[in-house]
């Protein structure tokens, strides 16, 4: 598994926020996509309420995930290919390890995905000795300078085009130029060979669709397709709340999903794949297998505060916008998920506590909701993270974070509720002002002083009964 690191991001947003060649990458994109999206939304011919259909849609199909996931796993046996549920990521990183020790895998090429990454499964095979290249010109990118993606759909948005001439140069050997085109043609000759010579591909799901048993994959570049046909396996990783119902469905979604990802109609490519070559087809793998990872989305599935966030497509679409990602990049969010979506369910995956600063980190601003295909509304449940982390939760297992406070607001609401005790608090709060404020409260009163309570409430003072009063008689 990837090694998470969200505790450290106070310190990695330091760094990202002094960096001005980040910031005017990510300033660039979000200028570029993020309106785009939007413009895109608001030419859909079906209008804005397609994407008011998508959020009933999604929901429906968590709502049933166990059904179409059982009614996925019948269709795509039926097509001859076959299907793995793991419960975690040392499961699936273990079937695509045996799989490949049993049948003399030496090189795996590999489609951008982002569950792949949350799993960690490029180190696993790379540790038993099994070459992988990524072939995602963004991830190809990262994967010769050993990092990890700092954006769902552009993994190497922080690096300049002098950054990636020289690491061209220094990695695989070809003079150093800074020119976009002889770079990207270098890349094209030099994973043409990995291709052929790869013996696996292994590709994400974007979405999987329960009715046809057959897998959706949308790329720009062509190199999916080329990693789904050309090697003898394809092995597709997909989290779980990856599915949907029906072939209409799915298509509406993949709409949707290519407008916010990148503000396009359509992906250059899509790839519906629903098993292993056929007798008399020219191309295709002689083997599909599909890994289902839970990874502790069934936990996020049995709590109706969290649901939602599997309604996600992961269009990375919220990145685009946000004023957080927009100066600190996805590499502070010590995950594979960055941004609002990354702030919520990198919590949930990898412990509400550990990644406390990702969700306390982020503005409310709301204009994630805004964007999202979907509708998912990640600000709520930021609150709600929150509020776990503060007040506690049992089905989480977390303690309320500082008991003296919550036990201080729970006595406030119930007073709040009870004028005559409330009222006998105020005295009593008053007379021993001089005793309260002398209180140390870590987390208030270093930066702040306790004020001494008035003896009567303010709707009590002659100065408000005037003002009730006037009040009355200008009305």
């Amino acid at each position: 598994m990837t090694t998470p690191s969200p505790e450290h991001y106070p310190q990695q947003a330091k760094q990202a926020l002094s960096d001005p060649i980040l910031k005017k990458a990510l300033k660039g994109l979000q200028d570029r996509l993020g309106s785009g999206a939007l413009a895109a939304y608001r030419n859909l011919p079906e209008g804005e309420g397609l994407r008011h259909l998508a959020h009933e849609i999604r929901k429906a199909h968590v709502r049933n995930i166990d059904v179409l996931l059982a009614t996925l796993g019948r269709n795509i046996r039926s097509h001859g290919g076959n299907v793995f549920f793991a419960r975690d990521a040392a499961a699936a990183t273990d079937y695509v390890l045996n799989l490949a020790r049993e049948r003399g895998v030496r090189g795996v090429v590999k489609g951008k995905s982002m569950t792949s990454e949350e799993i960690g499964i490029n180190a696993a095979l790379e540790k038993d000795g099994i070459s992988v290249t990524e072939t995602d010109l963004g991830e190809f990118i990262i994967q010769l300078a050993g990092e990890h993606p700092s954006h769902i759909i552009a993994p190497a948005i922080h690096k300049t085009r002098e950054d990636i001439g020289r690491l061209f140069e220094k990695t695989i050997g070809i003079p150093y130029t800074d020119d976009p085109p002889a770079l990207t043609l270098a890349a094209r000759k030099y994973l043409r060979t990995r291709f052929l010579e790869a013996d696996m591909g292994i590709t994400g799901c974007n979405l999987a669709c329960a009715q046809t048993g057959q897998i959706a994959l949308v790329s720009n570049e062509g190199n999916i397709r080329l990693s789904t046909t050309l090697p003898r396996i394809h092995v597709a990783i997909m989290g779980m709340e990856r599915i949907c119902a029906t072939l209409d469905e799915q298509l509406l979604l993949l709409r949707l999903l290519c407008r916010g990802a990148s503000a396009q109609k359509m992906g250059g490519y899509v790839s519906f794949i629903a098993g292993p070559r056929k007798d008399g087809f020219r191309d295709g793998p002689e083997e599909f297998h599909l890994i289902v990872l839970d990874n502790d989305r069934s936990r996020i599935l049995a709590d109706p505060v969290f649901r939602e966030v599997l309604c996600c497509i992961r269009c990375g679409g919220c990145l685009n916008v946000c004023p957080v990602y927009a100066r600190i990049g996805g590499h502070t969010y010590g995950y594979a998920y960055s941004g609002p979506i990354g702030a919520v369910i990198t919590p949930l995956l990898t412990g509400i506590e550990r990644s406390k600063h990702l969700y306390c980190g982020e503005t409310l601003c709301g204009a994630c909701k805004d964007i999202c295909p979907v509708g998912i509304d990640l600000p709520r449940m930021l609150l709600a993270l929150r509020n776990i982390h503060a007040e506690g939760s049992r089905r989480w297992n977390i303690r309320p974070n500082h008991l003296l406070e919550s036990l201080a607001y729970g006595i406030w609401a119930q007073l709040m509720t009870r004028p005559k005790l409330y009222n006998a608090a105020i005295r009593l709060g008053h007379e021993l002002s001089p005793l309260i404020q002398r209180l140390h409260l870590p987390g208030w009163t270093p930066q702040r002083a306790i004020p001494s309570l008035a003896k009567r409430r303010f709707t009590q003072s002659p100065m408000s009964q005037t003002s009730t009063g006037e009040n009355r008689h200008g009305s």
